[in-house]
């Protein structure tokens, strides 16, 4: 028997496998390959040329805050290169944001960080700085870029499991507020962590909750420590590049191309510092030789996974978050549209592979992916072309970045956060629209600044969606549809009185457990209120109306009472695109509550499976209390109020 039934699995599965033909595979391939998809239609004679100038560009950036991030996860600067190169060839053919720029990327190397100073701290004993490894380091530096790879695999590993269950769509919790409250609370933490290069200042590796305040207390508290001449240096290097990059956005449309001052300051401070001498005269502290070449492709060690599962996580979503929110402004700016499954699968493999090269942790980078936004790139070619010179670095230029002086790198680096730290700018646009908003982002950006970037995006989303849970139960879940010129139009004919015995009431919002206690109170209160001033006109009517009962011998006339109309309430149930059991037992509950009162309800608008649903929950299945539409029931009313007044006349006739 259990043979059988292997047998019919196995004719099934081939079956489904041999049905698929060439069609089938091509299109498999064009969706898990983008680059099938644009790389045929580039056009060279338009976009060859901003392409690469936004290349060019491109490629001082990724030089800088590759080595600048790569000293931020607590590792040698030229695995900043490797991770800058590496991620951006493979985004390019896996990737869909074509001005989505992949590799080293502040938060996630603070991230990184956490876990390479826990394993392998410095001056631990455990390790030799004397013994060479395979590209010319000590075995500290290599075991600790070994964490950092397992790192980057660990989260990759995570988001291309994320993609296996098809979570892409996950993103829909990620809302805004929360987005921007976190990348400017994280940006907070990159210029926190840069202050001691800027002041040129030896300090202790500081983390923990409230870890950026404690560094701030350190630094207050060792401040005579501090190097001149970095502060100086640092100093001249952030006035220069602000000015200089505020004139390149004030006159962007007047020059042809940017002035590239990173590219500049690098060079200049680098000959200042070699020809001064300032690394041994003025204890400035440099980058330090840069070693050459690709190394040859190692695992990273599989045994300390279970030891940095946090940290994977954290990178895994961090990085995802911000890289979906990137491709996102760049489809909607440029009119094309992003697969956030395959953003998933992306973002992995940009993870996994790099991880066997040496590579720290990469995700979308914000300040990289404005210089493709301001440079007119039109492609995934621009990132290509940056590579290109991000590889002559690494094989010949590399040498004659030694004598860059860290204060200078961390002035560019806290320079190009400005584009995220001026998201606080943003809160007077949600004050403005919605002050939940406001609260959302205020409360997420001080849970980043005190614990971390997961810690704040866990809490953002959470409280986002209690918030939001808490607003569904309290929102408004229905109001009265007054009467328009296209109903008093179709019930022309009608006197007014018809007009006070129909109300229309319709629902706006799904019905679920959260809402649907509200919902009930809220209709049988507002039936109440419809069903009182019914009663209340027809007892004003009865009043104004007598009706004589004597002869014409003047007998006083004898006041009658009329015979009772029925009131009806009309359910426009469109609204209610989605339900569970409890808001359908209250409705059916509210239906038949409204009937033993007298009133007759009629719902409208219903889809099937909502009719199914209130008829098994105990709702009489008439086909006169489930119409079509708001229109079909005032017709049925109509045509009722039509017969009985016909029956009226005959009865009073015939009497």
């Amino acid at each position: 028997m259990h043979r059988s039934k292997r047998q019919r699995w196995v004719s099934s599965t081939w079956e489904r496998v041999s049905s698929i033909g060439l069609p089938d595979v091509a299109l498999w391939f064009r969706r898990r390959l983008p680059i099938l998809e644009w790389a045929p239609k580039y056009s060279v004679r338009e976009s060859l040329l901003p392409d690469t100038v936004s290349g060019l560009m491109l490629s001082v950036q990724q030089v800088t805050q590759g080595l600048a991030f790569a000293v931020m996860s607590s590792v040698h600067p030229v695995f900043g290169l490797y991770g800058s190169f590496f991620p951006p060839l493979i985004y390019a053919v896996f990737g869909m944001g074509r001005h989505l720029v992949t590799g080293t990327f502040a938060i996630t190397s603070l991230i990184s960080a956490s876990a390479v100073e826990r394993l392998v701290p410095p001056y631990s004993g455990n390790v030799s700085n004397s013994s060479l490894g395979p590209l010319g380091l000590s075995e500290f530096e290599m075991q600790r870029i070994g964490v950092a790879a397992a790192v980057t695999f660990l989260g990759g590993i995570i988001q291309i499991c994320l993609f296996v269950c098809n979570l892409g769509c996950a993103t829909f919790l990620l809302s805004e507020p929360v987005v921007s409250s976190m990348t400017t609370g994280a940006a907070t933490h990159v210029v926190t962590s840069q202050v001691k290069y800027l002041l040129g200042m030896k300090m202790p590796y500081i983390s923990g909750p409230l870890g950026m305040f404690n560094i701030y207390i350190y630094i207050l508290k060792n401040i005579t420590t501090a190097t001149v001449a970095a502060v100086i240096t640092s100093v001249i290097c952030l006035v220069v590049l602000v000015l200089v990059k505020e004139l390149n956005q004030r006159y962007k449309s007047r020059i042809k191309m940017e002035i590239p001052i990173d590219l500049i300051l690098i060079i200049l401070t680098s000959l200042v510092c070699y020809f001064i001498n300032m690394e041994h005269n003025y204890n400035v502290e440099v980058v330090g030789l840069l070693p050459k070449g690709i190394p040859i492709p190692q695992a990273p060690p599989m045994g300390i996974l279970s030891d940095i599962v946090v940290e994977g996580f954290s990178v895994a979503l961090v990085g995802y978050t911000v890289s979906i929110f990137l491709a996102y402004n760049s489809a909607k700016k440029f009119k094309y549209s992003v697969d956030e499954n395959q953003e998933l699968l992306a973002n992995g493999l940009t993870n996994v592979i790099p991880s066997f090269l040496f590579c720290i942790p990469n995700a979308g980078a914000p300040a990289r992916s404005f210089v493709l936004f301001s440079n007119g790139a039109k492609s995934q070619v621009a990132s290509l072309i940056s590579c290109v010179i991000v590889l002559l670095v690494i094989y010949f230029i590399g040498p004659f970045l030694c004598w860059l002086p860290m204060c200078a790198l961390a002035s560019i680096i806290v320079v190009a956060l400005k584009g995220m730290l001026i998201q606080f700018n943003d809160l007077k646009k949600y004050w403005n629209v919605d002050k939940v908003d406001w609260v959302i982002w205020i409360c997420t950006y001080v849970f980043t600044i005190c614990f971390a970037a997961n810690i704040g995006l866990l809490f953002g989303v959470l409280f986002s969606i209690a918030l939001g849970m808490l607003r569904l139960s309290r929102a408004k879940t229905l109001h009265l549809v007054h009467w328009d010129a296209e109903y008093n139009k179709m019930l022309e004919g009608l006197n007014s009185g018809f007009f006070q015995t129909v109300k229309i009431v319709s629902v706006g919002m799904p019905l679920f457990f959260l809402n649907a206690k509200k919902f009930q109170a809220d209709l049988l209160k507002m039936n109440d209120k419809l069903t009182g001033n019914f009663v209340r006109k027809q007892k004003t009517d009865l009043l104004l109306s007598p009706v004589s009962n004597g002869d014409s011998n003047g007998e006083a006339p004898i006041l009658q009472p009329q015979r009772s109309q029925s009131y009806t309430l009309i359910l426009d149930c469109s609204g209610i695109t989605c339900y569970d059991y409890t808001g359908v037992t209250i409705l059916t509950q509210i239906c038949l509550e409204l009937k033993g009162q007298g009133t007759t309800v009629l719902l409208t608008g219903c889809n099937d499976s909502l009719v199914k649903a209130l008829q098994y929950c105990g709702l009489e299945s008439k086909s006169q209390t489930f119409l079509d539409s708001v229109n079909s029931a005032l017709s049925s009313l109509h045509v009722q109020t039509s017969q009985t007044s016909t029956l009226e006349a005959i009865n009073t006739t015939s009497v």
